[in-house]
């Protein structure tokens, strides 16, 4: 029986702690919540989650993305959309890029984007409860949760109070991350969340005149690591030149990468 995240019409008897979970929106129909998770930050997670839903988007899925990084947010400024959102007493309404993908950030509810969320755990997790459950979603193939780095208190609240049907672990080739990455494994294994697989990024360059890959940080390890933690290595993604310029110009879905595109379909064909 595919699950439709609305614990409270539900029979099934599974892992999910539903006095715990937020409220699901019966407005809304979201077939499956995957989070994108890091043990540090710096690794192009909310790069990973913005192009991996582009891709998606390009496959005709309709997606979201919950950005739940709210010291951090990104997502807004990297798909060029302002501030500013509209709702009502009971409901608020994501804003949409340019292809179709729902975004809701906090960045979208301050009235200065640069200025800094000063915000204890208690007030950080009724906002994330108001951009799951006040949210009008309304029909997703996948929404996508930009996970704040590390393992701290505002991870651990997601996992247990949203029902995620399993996550990507992005992590970068060098040495330390491995230890990192077990950090983030460990994490998910303790809180009972499914990991779907490893993401490596900036893994390599491709090189101007012949194509080939150079590996700054040497030779791949997302085959060695990935079988030391026992998790589906999924896909080794390059360093993108012109990414930041993009960004900074909210134009990230103009980026057309084909390594995304094999990673998005490699997600729509696991079984969650």
């Amino acid at each position: 029986m595919a699950c439709n995240h609305n614990c409270s019409s539900c029979g099934q008897n599974c892992s999910k702690n539903k006095e715990v979970l937020f409220p699901a929106n019966p407005n809304n129909n979201i077939k499956k919540i995957i989070g994108v998770v890091s043990g540090k930050g710096g690794v192009g997670k909310s790069m990973v989650t913005s192009l991996l839903a582009v891709s998606l988007a390009k496959m005709g899925k309709k997606v979201g993305i919950l950005d739940a990084d709210i010291t951090g947010p990104s997502i807004p400024k990297a798909f060029g959309i302002k501030p500013g959102i509209e709702g009502t007493e009971e409901m608020l309404f994501p804003n949409k890029s340019k292809l179709g993908i729902k975004v809701m950030s906090i960045n979208l509810l301050l009235d200065d984007p640069e200025a800094p969320v000063l915000w204890r755990g208690p007030v950080i997790s009724s906002a994330l409860r108001q951009f799951y459950s006040d949210t009008l979603w309304e029909e997703l193939d996948y929404l996508l949760i930009d996970m704040p780095p590390g393992t701290a208190d505002v991870a651990i609240t997601i996992f247990q109070s949203i029902p995620i049907d399993g996550v990507l672990i992005v992590s970068t080739p060098q040495d330390l991350v491995k230890m990192i990455i077990g950090k983030a494994v460990g994490m998910c294994n303790q809180v009972g969340v499914k990991i779907l697989g490893l993401v490596e990024n900036m893994a390599y360059i491709t090189c101007p005149c012949c194509n080939n890959p150079i590996y700054p940080f040497g030779t791949s390890k997302v085959v060695d690591v990935a079988k030391h933690y026992n998790i589906e290595p999924l896909i080794s993604l390059p360093m993108l030149p012109n990414l930041a310029t993009l960004v900074d110009n909210g134009d990230i879905e103009k980026e057309d990468i084909n390594e995304f595109m094999d990673l998005a379909n490699k997600l729509d064909k696991l079984e969650l």
